[in-house]
């Protein structure tokens, strides 16, 4: 699983520090180097599908690395594992 957070990170894609909810669409935003208004309305479009749009959000918040390069899922990951 580790390798896997690796390459996540070696993506060079983190959540931004412009946040509404989890910082997805500033951190998408950044990484295109477009306004984050663009993404959020583009997320929105996205959205106006049933389903994929909430799945898609939650899937990025858990994969993508902050600021700090923490990520959500592998810190659940290991404090599960009983790792510190």
């Amino acid at each position: 699983m580790e390798k896997f957070f690796s390459i996540v990170r070696g993506l060079g894609l983190k959540r931004g520090p412009e946040r509404w909810l989890g910082g997805v669409c500033g951190g998408i935003a950044a990484k295109l180097n477009v306004d984050a208004a663009f993404v959020r309305i583009a997320f929105l479009l996205f959205a106006l599908l049933p389903g994929p749009a909430f799945v898609f959000y939650l899937a990025a918040w858990l994969v993508l690395p902050d600021q700090r390069n923490a990520i959500v899922l592998e810190s659940f990951l290991e404090r599960r594992a009983g790792r510190p």
